[in-house]
Parts: C-alpha cells; structure tokens; sequence
C-alpha cells in the first residue's frame, strides 16, 4: 500500500532552556491524532534532529510512537551525510518502532547521482523498515533528479520520495515514471495540491503543525479528486504556509505553536526564536487560516 495524505512534519517541544519537553509532545502528538492527521515525521528538519543527540532522537520517537500506538503510521526521520552513520541510524529508529524512515539527501559532501544511488542502496538493504527518500535541495545542496529517483523506487526497500525539489516537472517525471506502489509526496505545503492533481499521494507538511485538521481535509479533498473543497482550503491556508518560512524553519511554526498555547518557546541554537518585528505577520496568517485562541 501507497503511503498516501498529510503527515505532519513534527516540531520537537523544548523547554525554555533548550531540554526536550516530552509532555508536550505528548499532548501534540494526541491532538495531531485527534484532529484526524494521517501520519506523523518526528525527527525530521522541523523536529531539529540535527541538533538532538542520538539517544534523544530515540527518545523522541519512542514517544511518538507510543502516543500513536498504532493509530497511524510514524516516519521517523534518520539522515546523515556519512552512509555508515546513516545506517546505524536507520536501525536505531527501526528499532524504536518507526514504521518509516525518512532518509535525506547527504548534506556538505555534494555526491553525484551514483553516490546517493549507493548511499540510499545501502540504507534501504540495512534498515528493515520502508526508506522514504527526501530530496531537499536547499537543506542540503544536491537535486536527485528524477531518473535517479526512479532507478531506486526499482529497489526493494525504498517505497516513497518527499520531493521539495520546487520543480515540478522533475516531480511529474518522477510521478509519469514511478513502478506500482511508490508514493510521490510534496515536501512543500504550497505545492501540495498541484502534486496530488497530477497524480502524487499527499504531503509532508510544516503548516499541519498549526492546522493540522485543515491541513488534512486539503490532501483528503484532493486526493477524492474534490478539487473546489481542495482549492478553497489551499488558499485559506496559503498565507500560513508561506509565512512559516519567513525565518528559517521551524523558527516560525515553534512561535506560532507557542501563541496558541501547545508548547513552550523553546528552541535550540544555531537557531532563535522569532524575530519580534516578524510576529505580528504571523499572528495575522494564522488568523487566516482560522486558528482561535491565541495568547
């Protein structure tokens, strides 16, 4: 089966000082779920995996994984731009319960084609658990273009792509070509909708963090070939999707979370929290986007 819908790429709740929050991460987890989201990605570039030790990347998807208690799927990310240390992270999330591992292009090195054919080969064989690639240019890079794509959606092991290339024909070459069973998710909010009308199966989103119910209905929308439903949630929400991106990801998202009262302002440095002069911008997207009860 196709992992298909909206995934909520999670944020990872921190307390003031910077030190994981599981309660709230409990308590987002629960109403991520409740509010009908169909996968969650804990530990991904939204979670700020990069700078969570390895026992608190664990940490933080055992609870995930215990909260959802089979409810839904989890996707846990676990990349690095060294193969071996892919690998042996592969296998920590597989072994914390992990349905899914979201596995990203490696970052510095620049490989070619054959080097992330090779390096995502040898995460696939080693894991145990489905590989979802993720090709994220900007975080990281390097474009996996799409023929490379297809040449591991072929694999055994490797049943999806988070693709956040920005381009869409790479995308749709990447849907035309693909084998049965692989799954074609936007790695952008607003593209979201264009690439499940051209045939992709969902999302994995940052704006599902705020709204997440929304977020959800868009995909579902979308994916029942609703396109009027799915166009008039695609601009309520687009405000919100692209003002989660005026500071560096998750900058925003953690603030805005913060405002409606799901977590705490915690974040870890390199990054800050939102500039104050940026705040009102986002108050206003997520009034937008329908969301009450901000402090």
């Amino acid at each position: 089966m196709r992992l298909q819908g909206c995934g909520t790429a999670l944020v990872t709740p921190m307390k003031p000082d910077g030190e994981l929050d599981l309660p709230a991460l409990k308590a987002l987890v629960e109403w991520q779920i409740a509010e009908g989201i169909h996968f969650l990605v804990p530990c991904g570039t939204t979670g700020e995996a990069v700078t969570l030790s390895p026992d608190e990347r664990v940490e933080v998807v055992k609870t995930v994984v215990g909260v959802a208690k089979g409810r839904l799927k989890v996707v846990a990310g676990a990349t690095s731009n060294d193969t071996r240390l892919a690998i042996e992270e592969t296998k920590r999330m597989a072994a914390a319960g992990a349905d899914y591992i979201l596995s990203a292009t490696p970052y510095y090195n620049k490989p070619t084609m054959e080097g992330l054919y090779r390096h995502f080969g040898a995460v696939a064989d080693a894991g145990g658990k489905p590989v979802v690639l993720y090709n994220v240019p900007g975080r990281t890079s390097v474009n996996m273009d799409a023929a490379t794509t297809l040449r591991l959606a072929a694999r055994q092991g490797i049943a999806a792509v988070k693709e956040a290339s920005g381009n869409l024909g790479q995308i749709m070459d990447i849907i035309k070509g693909r084998p049965e069973g692989f799954s074609v998710l936007s790695g952008d909010d607003g593209f979201a909708l264009a690439v499940v009308a051209l045939g992709g199966d969902g999302l994995i989103s940052v704006a599902s963090n705020e709204v997440p119910g929304p977020m959800a209905k868009l995909i579902g929308a979308g994916l029942k070939g609703d396109y009027a439903a799915a166009r008039k949630l695609h601009y309520q929400l687009l405000t919100l999707m692209n003002t989660n991106f005026i500071e560096s990801s998750p900058i925003p998202v953690k603030w805005a979370l913060h405002a409606m009262g799901k977590i705490s302002e915690g974040i870890r440095l390199p990054l800050v929290s939102l500039s104050e002069a940026r705040r009102p911008a986002l108050i206003a997207a997520l009034k937008e986007a329908g969301v009450a009860g901000l402090r």
